[in-house]
């Protein structure tokens, strides 16, 4: 329960933000439930998804005006390559993050 009414507390803050107003807010609801069900038993397709719901301009990488919620808090560290973008092997280190 608390997982979801930290979900829409997340989807209800990021509506109001500038730099979500064109992100299509399905997606953001659905990538914020996604996220808030991961776990250490998660999968790659989990991840694969959240990827596909969270790249709101298609362009295959995530930005930090992209992420949401813990791939936000966490933007840093899985930006092991440091070009200020994720891709879908380093969201993938988000698994790890949840052991």
């Amino acid at each position: 329960m608390k997982k979801v009414i930290l979900s829409l507390a997340v989807v209800a803050s990021l509506t109001s933000c500038n730099s979500v107003k064109n992100m299509d807010t399905s997606s953001i609801t659905s990538a914020a439930t996604l996220l808030s069900s991961l776990s250490s038993n998660s999968t790659v397709q989990q991840i694969s998804s959240l990827f596909t719901l969270l790249d709101a301009n298609k362009d295959e990488a995530i930005s930090s005006t992209e992420a949401i919620g813990s791939v936000s808090e966490n933007f840093s560290t899985l930006d092991v390559d440091n070009d200020s973008s994720l891709d879908l092997s380093e969201l993938t280190g988000l698994l790890a993050l949840l052991k």
